[in-house]
């Protein structure tokens, strides 16, 4: 029985250690059921890429969309030109009419980055080196958004993907342990998922296996394969009616012929009224669907088609389909990647991992609880009692906000146990100092945490502001441990301060009754 009164102190307490204890449960047990911190891909193996991202092919790809706007609003102002010609970093174009420069100088000042050189009635257009830079910039970063986008689609728990240096990309999949789900992710996170609508050169197509890629140029074409059939190739218009930037989404169907699976895509409506005004001008002639320079379908088109929709077939599996869905839902890569490193990691690593951290922690507690013990009495068991209730809330609200834990998070789990008691040590040395000044009991208590709470304060805010840039400016691992060290920092301020704060109310009468410095404080009244 406890010789004191039940304070706001200890109720806070008491409520922070219950909800500690109860989402913390499924953690510690391995349970299906409720909220559990997800271990990182050191705990648990997985793997682990390093990608390069190819920012050159970001600027042709952006070359070629301004192309695809500018040859749209040519034809919708009746602006007759001599072929718009795409090189990889420029597009060239001639007027056939002087009278039509205004109307062209008009559409091109609503293109921003371009260099433009005009000699009569030529045209060169390309990038200026500030665009550039920031198309490589926006590559990268559109890149990082993409890839994670498509990886937390696919059902991976916590995937880690972040910028390494100037144009690389570090991606971390914890779980991943067969090679069938490993191959699955490369390929999700490598393909491009670009998406275009092109013109089929029916006039030579006849030409199309005895053109070269350099011959097909020359025609403003590209000779690109059939999805199916390596064999069949196809001679199309090099600059796209439209692309997948315009796509807002895609969803896996199944054909009504034959019951195959399908991938239904919808444009935005800048991209279905592109699509309803080529069709409808274009009876009669065959549009390619293209995804990632392959030919899915070249269907004839047979009227107008409205409502920004199409359909994607192909000899797709549904797992597939879903995948190719996936990717492009999230949106296309402006820039391919490649695979620069690969490394695996195995179940059993993580296993390893986890038992020596476990070691850690647990001998780590062990020592501070009973050095606690030996030196503070029972200021030392109030002390210890909120270490597991700080333990017990750090692993609760990890799981909560489905955090992963990794390594160096266990690291800093393991340190916040020697960070959590640093408060209650100044605390309980400012009482033993009171006590030796002849001061009361309740008096020494009250003063004692009056007195430690500057310095207490002063240290908690640094060390969190310190884990904060950590956070922010640090990737993967350090990430984990900023996460638990500033997690358990905030935590500590509740159990180390108010909770042994409350305790101590609670057994007042019992300590003044007691008078035993030495039992209560491990400090004996000279």
């Amino acid at each position: 029985m406890c010789s004191g009164k039940i304070t706001y102190r200890s109720i806070i307490f008491f409520v922070v250690f219950l909800i500690g204890l109860i989402f913390s449960i499924p953690s510690f047990m391995q349970i299906q059921s409720g909220a559990k911190i997800n271990l990182g891909l050191d705990l648990q193996g997985g793997l682990h890429m390093l990608l390069g991202v190819e920012v050159e092919e970001a600027v042709k790809s952006k070359v070629n969309s301004i192309a695809s706007s500018l040859s749209y609003s040519i034809n919708k102002e009746d602006i007759i030109v001599d072929k718009i010609k795409v090189n990889n970093t420029s597009i060239e174009f001639s007027l056939l009419d002087e009278n039509d420069i205004a109307k062209v100088d008009l559409l091109l000042k609503d293109i921003k980055g371009l260099a433009i050189t005009h000699e009569n009635l030529h045209y060169t257009l390309s990038l200026t080196q500030e665009e550039i830079k920031l198309t490589h910039e926006q590559a990268i970063l559109q890149a990082v958004e993409t890839i994670r986008n498509r990886l937390d689609q696919f059902g991976l728990a916590e995937p880690n993907v972040a910028r390494s240096g100037e144009d690389k990309i570090l991606v971390e999949l914890p779980g991943i342990k067969t090679a069938a789900d490993e191959a699955r992710a490369r390929e999700l996170i490598a393909k491009a998922a670009h998406l275009q609508l092109m013109e089929v050169d029916d006039v030579r197509m006849d030409q199309v296996n005895n053109l070269t890629p350099a011959q097909a140029a020359e025609y403003g074409d590209l000779i690109f394969e059939d999805a199916k059939n390596s064999q069949i190739k196809y001679l199309v218009k090099s600059i796209p009616i439209l692309d997948g930037s315009m796509l807002t989404d895609a969803k896996v169907g199944f054909a009504q012929s034959n019951n195959l699976p399908v991938i239904n895509f919808t444009l935005n409506s800048e991209g279905a009224k592109k699509f309803g005004d080529y069709t409808g001008n274009n009876v009669g002639k065959r549009l390619a669907i293209v995804l990632d320079n392959k030919v899915y379908s070249a269907p004839r088109i047979n009227e107008r088609i409205g409502g920004g929709s199409g359909q994607i077939s192909g000899s797709f599996t549904v797992e597939e389909a879903h995948d190719v869905a996936i990717a492009l839902r999230s949106g296309a890569l402006l820039a391919p990647v490649k695979m620069l490193e690969k490394r695996s990691v195995g179940p059993s690593l993580g296993a390893d991992s986890i038992k020596m951290s476990m070691i850690a922690l647990a001998g780590a507690s062990i020592l501070v609880i009973a050095f606690m013990v030996m030196y503070y009495g029972i200021a030392g068991i109030f002390a210890n009692i909120a270490l597991v209730a700080n333990i017990l809330v750090i692993i609760a609200v990890m799981a909560m906000f489905g955090a992963t834990l990794t390594l160096p998070g266990m690291a800093g789990l393991v340190l916040t146990v020697g960070m959590a008691v640093d408060s209650n040590v100044i605390i309980n040395e400012r009482i033993r100092e009171l006590l030796r000044e002849g001061v009361s009991i309740r008096q020494s208590v009250e003063n004692g945490y009056k007195h430690a709470m500057s310095a207490i304060l002063d240290s908690n805010i640094t060390s969190l502001i310190t884990s904060v840039v950590l956070y922010a400016y640090g990737t993967g691992a350090v990430k984990g441990f900023a996460v638990t060290l500033s997690i358990g920092i905030l935590v500590s301020m509740i159990t180390s301060i108010v909770g042994t704060h409350g305790m101590f109310e609670m057994f007042m009468n019992r300590m003044e009754k007691s008078n035993n410095t030495r039992l209560w404080f491990g400090y004996r009244r000279p």
